[in-house]
């Protein structure tokens, strides 16, 4: 099962990473959790300085975009 990690405060771009994801996974037929990220201090640890984040168990892969599906789908 893969970890989804979107990092970010909940703004528009974040939420839209979010349901991103989650077609992502769902069109590849993988299992997934879905896990949001809010705490500063955490986002800062994984390496997050632009939100929103995406990480893919714990691996900070991008920061600072809004990644299509088409996207999401190459890095799971």
């Amino acid at each position: 099962m893969k970890t989804i990690q979107i990092l970010g405060t909940g703004c528009p771009k974040c939420t839209k990473l979010a349901e991103n994801a989650e077609a992502a996974a769902e069109a590849l037929g993988i299992e997934y959790e879905l896990v949001k990220i809010s705490d500063l201090n955490e986002m800062a640890r994984m390496g997050v300085m632009v939100t929103p984040g995406l990480a893919i168990d714990g691996q900070l892969k991008s920061s600072g975009r809004l990644l299509s599906i088409e996207e999401i789908r190459n890095l799971l």
